[in-house]
């Protein structure tokens, strides 16, 4: 009788893993239309200038 091999099953179930996965990232990124990022960044806040009750 063959011995299993493992090593061969594992790899195989790791394939297919990866293959649904990637299946999954596609699908979801053909539903979600890419968002455009139009808002202005805002300027970083001065920790002095707000701390002027001194």
């Amino acid at each position: 009788m063959a011995k299993p091999n493992y090593a061969f099953e594992k790899r195989q179930r790791d394939l297919a893993k990866k293959q649904k996965k990637e299946e999954k990232r596609l699908a979801k990124s053909e539903a979600q239309p890419p968002a455009e990022e139009e808002t202005t960044p805002q300027p970083p806040v001065d920790e002095t200038t707000e701390q002027s009750d001194h």
